[in-house]
C-alpha cells in the first residue's frame, strides 16, 4: 500500500470511474490520504459522483506517471467514513481543500480503498500486483 500511495502522491491527478445505473461514468480526482492504515479520497455529498458510490461502491481508479513510463489501475470498494476524525485527516493533507470543505460542514465525504487490487504496469516490465 505504501508503494501504492507513493505513486499517487508523485501522480496527484487521477481518473476514478464509478457505475451510474447500466453507464461508466470517469472524472479526474486529486485526493489521497493515509489514515488508521487505509487509503482515503474526499469528494462532496452534492456531487453526482457520492451518489454514484453509494449506490453502488466498486470502483476503478487509474493513475500514470508525468513520464508516461508506468501506470496504475486498482480496483476496490469504497467504504465511506462518517466521522469527523478521518474527514480532518484528508483536508490535513490538502490545505487547498479547506476553503472549501470542512470536517463537519455536511458537505465533506470520505471514503477508503478496501479488498483493493492495484495493478503498477508499464511497456517495458512484467506488472505487478499490489493487494490491500
Amino acid at each position: 500500500m505504501d508503494e501504492v500511495l507513493k505513486f499517487l502522491k508523485e501522480n496527484p491527478t487521477y481518473f476514478l470511474a464509478t457505475v451510474d445505473g447500466d453507464q461508466p461514468r470517469v472524472r479526474p480526482f486529486g485526493t489521497i490520504a493515509l489514515f488508521e492504515e487505509k487509503l482515503y479520497f474526499q469528494t462532496g455529498h452534492v456531487k453526482d459522483v457520492y451518489r454514484q458510490l453509494i449506490t453502488n461502491p466498486q470502483i476503478e481508479l487509474c493513475a500514470m506517471a508525468a513520464d508516461g513510463s508506468q501506470w496504475l489501475r486498482i480496483s476496490a470498494t469504497a467504504v465511506r467514513d462518517d466521522r469527523n476524525e478521518a474527514r480532518a485527516a484528508v483536508l490535513a493533507d490538502y490545505p487547498s481543500l479547506q476553503s472549501m470543505y470542512a470536517p463537519d460542514d455536511g458537505n465533506c465525504e470520505v471514503f477508503y480503498l478496501k479488498d483493493a487490487t492495484a495493478v503498477f504496469s508499464s511497456f517495458t516490465a512484467e506488472p505487478k500486483t499490489v493487494t490491500f
